[in-house]
């Protein structure tokens, strides 16, 4: 077991979902006393809040057997201790934190207390400034990355690239239509750019988002709070075949009208989760002659092969990641942060500061 010449700390601060539907609570947990086969010891200084969590929080797939537990998967730290069989990473090593397993070991999930009882956790979480994470949920960086970068290659990057790269296989000259223009959403319609998509419609609830959408490669935006959707996009794909829809909604009648909208070849994509006990009616017969419906899980990324790709395109210049990071809060105000979200009040990511 290796660490770095600091005291270790036996405790810290993090951000516990103790029931669904109700705010978290910041309280002090305590950390494990030793660290496992391929566990890691990090200190957390920036965290991404992801739709996945307001989530959990919801309860969309249903009742939580976790609970307490804590919370987060994209976020930027540094190396404290490892402990055996560790290879990847070492003290003092920037790291990136996500959820989609890269290199190492999978580690059994540390196990916290809070309030003398035991907290949950799986194999990453950040909205703790120390964290026990799984070796193959984090991933060396250099140590001058941008941090808020580094915590978005966690998970909006990665999957919103991932979606465009390996679940939707865009080419160059296809058109897209981006069904929520949240976090992933942006990033989706970064990647189809920089693909060069012939048409890029992004559909938000909210104008700042599609202001920021414009920003970031849209050709075409609308909002779909009081207007037909179905009609706008295809006044803006004028008369043009649609090759793709990606949903970040997992509202049923938005993954079926992607499925009406695409051609008999196109994509449908889901990234957005339906509320458990939510259906979707379609007709079936044109998958069986080459249109696809699919969902994505983290746009099947690999962090280990992808962040580093992603990486250099941040150095050319050539990620915007400047304009994606709408707000900053302490770990003290996650709530407040949450609510940001929800009411729209933010465009595009909102980062936590530990």
């Amino acid at each position: 077991m290796t660490s770095i010449s600091e005291p270790r700390p036996s405790s810290t601060q993090a951000a516990i979902l103790v029931a669904q539907q109700q705010p978290l609570v910041v309280d002090t947990i305590e950390l494990p006393a030793v660290l496992e086969v391929g566990q890691v010891l990090v200190r957390v200084h920036v965290s991404g809040i992801c739709g996945s969590q307001l989530g959990e929080i919801d309860g969309v797939k249903g009742p939580d057997r976790y609970l307490p537990h804590l919370m987060g998967h994209e976020g930027f730290a540094t190396v404290l201790e490892i402990g055996p069989g560790v290879k990847q990473v070492q003290p003092g090593d920037s790291v990136v934190l996500h959820w989609r397993p890269g290199a190492g070991i999978q580690a059994d999930p540390a196990k916290y207390r809070w309030r003398g009882e035991p907290l949950n956790a799986g194999w990453v979480t950040t909205f703790n400034r120390h964290a026990v994470v799984s070796e193959n949920r984090c991933t060396k960086v250099p140590a001058d990355t941008n941090p808020d970068a580094a915590a978005l290659f966690g998970c909006a990057i990665t999957t919103g690239f991932g979606v465009v790269e390996n679940n939707a296989r865009l080419r160059m000259g296809e058109s897209v239509v981006v069904f929520g223009a949240g976090g992933i959403g942006l990033n989706i319609i970064q990647a189809a750019a920089l693909l060069s998509a012939a048409a890029i419609v992004a559909v938000d609830l909210h104008d700042s988002r599609l202001a920021l959408a414009r920003q970031l490669g849209a050709t075409h935006t609308i909002n779909s709070r009081d207007a037909d959707a179905e009609t706008l996009i295809q006044e803006a794909l004028a008369g043009q075949p649609l090759d793709v829809f990606i949903d970040n909604t997992g509202v049923p009648a938005v993954i079926e009208l992607g499925y009406r909208l695409t051609h008999s070849q196109g994509r449908v994509i889901l990234v957005g989760v339906p509320r458990k006990g939510n259906t979707v009616s379609i007709y079936t017969l044109p998958l069986h002659f080459g249109k696809l419906l699919t969902g994505s899980q983290g746009g099947e990324s690999q962090p280990a092969r992808d962040i580093p790709r992603y990486l250099r395109l941040l150095q050319q210049g050539r990620l915007q990641l400047d304009r994606f990071v709408s707000a900053r809060y302490p770990l003290e105000s996650i709530n407040d942060a949450i609510a940001a979200m929800r009411d729209g009040a933010t465009a595009g990511r909102v980062m936590v500061e530990l």
